[in-house]
């Protein structure tokens, strides 16, 4: 199996989990968080359904410049647009990569802010570190939503809430 082969599997074993994760984010919760310094649901959900695009992005350019290209996320205030914009982000970045070569993997990439280079990778790795950013903010989501009390889905076994037997 190639390497282009073996991160579609991944993505879209991954894209699964999200849905499940995605869609348990209520409409009236859109503007709640934890904590003042903590992101509002809207905006980590934004985020983590607009994350697939990086795919893409590591595929099409050398790298990011914050100081060029600042994040501006979509405001996103339904459940319903939160989904069509996953599932518009997974569609753009696993049609990036069904079309990539194996080789493209190894291109250089860099993430920077202005003359300060944050990271220096390959555009393989740069992809791997989008799916990880998927993983590590949806369990920030499903705090998010534990604290309201909203059950949480499995992701890679039964979770408290949806025992698998």
């Amino acid at each position: 199996m190639s390497m282009i082969q073996l991160l579609l599997k991944e993505m879209d074993q991954e894209a699964q989990i999200t849905r499940r994760m995605l869609s348990r984010v209520p409409d009236d919760k859109f503007d709640w968080q934890p904590h003042p310094r903590s992101m509002t649901i809207r905006q980590l959900a934004t985020h983590i359904a607009e994350l697939p695009t990086w795919v893409s992005l590591s595929l099409t350019t050398n790298g990011i410049d914050f100081a060029t290209t600042p994040y501006n996320p979509a405001i996103l205030n339904t459940a319903e647009e939160l989904m069509a914009s996953l599932e518009q982000s997974l569609a753009d970045g696993r049609n990036q990569l069904a079309q990539a070569t194996d080789e493209q993997l190894s291109e250089p990439w860099v993430m920077r802010q202005g003359d300060q280079i944050i990271s220096a990778m390959t555009k393989g790795e740069a992809i791997r570190v989008s799916f990880s950013q998927i993983v590590h903010h949806r369990a920030q989501l499903g705090v998010f939503l534990r604290l309201l009390d909203i059950p949480i889905p499995g992701s890679y076994g039964p979770s408290a809430d949806e025992p698998w037997f």
